[in-house]
């Protein structure tokens, strides 16, 4: 396994801003160290790129305790089946599907270890890198009501 630092510097140099905005992205002092650390476990466990997740994940692992590492992980299981459903929703636009009862199994929303506004942080990231956008507006209106 590589570290987080050797992975971003083996990055070629085609892909410096890659490397230079997620060494920023990781340094957010707007961001408690748990909403850090579980957006970037979240969002490398959604980027399906078996390195970078496990590059991420060590480096969580010396800031957050393994419930919220499982928390992390839950909020990109729950979002992965729920964006595909949403954005299937939006993308066909046929109104009879939007009457039928999803009945999609979402427990995590509810037994995850994270504070909600950090869940659903994580659930926004989640939702962006999976384009759906119906999700975003969701869990970002989430967000916004714990911070108001």
């Amino acid at each position: 396994m590589l570290s987080l630092e050797a992975l971003l510097e083996s990055l070629p140099a085609y892909a410096m801003d890659l490397k230079v905005n997620v060494g920023m992205a990781l340094k957010q002092s707007e961001l408690t160290p748990s909403q850090l650390w579980g957006t970037a476990v979240a969002s490398a466990a959604a980027s399906r790129n078996a390195g970078l997740l496990e590059s991420i994940r060590a480096e969580a692992a010396k800031v957050l305790e393994p419930s919220m590492i499982d928390a992390a992980f839950a909020a990109n299981a729950i979002m992965g089946m729920n964006n595909v459903y949403f954005r299937f929703l939006h993308l066909v636009g046929h109104d009879k599907y939007s009457t039928i009862p999803s009945r999609l199994r979402m427990n995590a929303i509810r037994t995850h270890a994270a504070r909600p506004i950090d869940f659903e942080l994580w659930c926004v990231a989640v939702s962006a890198i999976n384009g759906c956008g119906a999700c975003m507006e969701a869990h970002d209106r989430a967000v916004r009501r714990w911070i108001a």
